[in-house]
C-alpha cells in the first residue's frame, strides 16, 4: 500500500497521464484489512486526478478473480481425492477472468475514452459458476466419478475466534486469522458480473481446466500449493 501511494505521488511531476490500478471486485462489499485498503488507494487516486485539472485521468479495475484462484484442488483431484466445497457447494458463484484478457482489457483503458475516471468491473466471459459446477466440469476433463466432500462453513467461525484469541498474546496469530476470514469470505460471496458489459474474454475457465490438465500450472503458495508445470517435450 506503501509502495502504490509513492508511486501515485510521482505521477505529475514525471507527467504521467493515465494511471492504471489493479483493484478487486470484493472492495464493493469491504469487510477485510486488505480491501479497506485498496479503498484508500482507490480514494487517493480518485482525489489525485480531480486535483490534477485535468491533467491525469485513471481507470480503477475490479476484477471478479482469477482462475488460478479456482485452480487449487486441480491436483488434488487428478490424484484422485475428492473435491472439498463448502455447504452445498451452491452458496455462491463466480466468473474469473483469464490473465492474459484481463491484460488485453487493461490495455484498453488507456486507448477507449469509455474507460477512462471509471471504476470497472470485469469477469471472464463464463456464466455464473457454483464451487460444486467447478468440481463437476474438473472431474469430467478428468473422466473421474465426481466425488464431493462438503465441510461447514461455521468451520471458518471457529478456526477465526481461536486464532484471534491467541492473537492477544502472539500477534503473528492474529494474522493467521485475518487469513481464515479472507478463506470464508471467498466461501460465502459472489465474485460474479452479471452485466453482460462487465463480461470480457475469449479464454473460458474449462479451456484453462483443459489446458493445465495437459501442461500443469504454475506454483502459487497461496493458491495452488501443490501445482508443477509439466516438462516441455523438448526437456524430456
Amino acid at each position: 500500500m506503501q509502495a502504490a501511494q509513492q508511486a501515485q505521488k510521482s505521477l505529475l511531476p514525471n507527467n504521467a497521464v493515465h494511471f492504471v490500478l489493479l483493484s478487486a471486485f470484493c472492495v464493493a462489499k469491504p469487510l477485510l484489512q486488505f480491501q479497506f485498503a485498496k479503498l484508500e488507494f482507490e480514494k487517493a487516486l480518485v482525489a489525485a486526478a480531480e486535483a490534477s485539472q485535468s491533467k491525469l485521468r485513471y481507470s480503477i479495475v475490479r476484477p471478479t478473480a482469477f482462475f488460478k484462484s479456482v485452480s487449487g484442488q486441480f491436483e488434488l483431484l487428478q490424484q484422485g481425492w475428492p473435491f472439498v466445497m463448502f455447504g452445498d457447494g451452491e452458496i455462491c458463484q463466480c466468473n474469473p477472468i483469464a490473465e492474459s484478457d484481463l491484460a488485453t482489457f487493461i490495455v484498453n483503458t488507456i486507448e477507449e475514452p469509455d474507460k477512462f475516471n471509471q471504476i470497472l468491473n470485469v469477469g471472464g466471459p463464463d456464466d455464473g459458476m457454483t464451487m460444486k459446477k467447478q468440481g463437476e466440469m474438473i472431474f469430467d476433463i478428468l473422466g473421474k466419478e465426481p466425488k464431493f466432500w462438503t465441510a461447514p462453513v461455521g468451520i471458518f467461525d471457529a478456526v477465526i475466534g481461536l486464532f484471534a484469541w491467541f492473537g492477544q498474546f502472539f500477534p503473528g496469530m492474529e494474522d493467521a486469522a485475518e487469513l481464515g476470514r479472507i478463506g470464508k469470505y471467498y466461501a460465502v460471496e459472489d465474485m460474479l458480473t452479471t452485466n453482460p458489459k462487465e463480461k470480457f474474454g475469449q479464454y473460458t475457465l474449462r479451456q484453462h481446466y483443459e489446458r493445465i490438465n495437459v501442461e500443469g500450472q504454475d506454483y502459487d503458495p497461496y493458491t495452488t500449493m501443490l501445482a508443477k508445470p509439466k516438462p516441455s517435450k523438448s526437456k524430456q
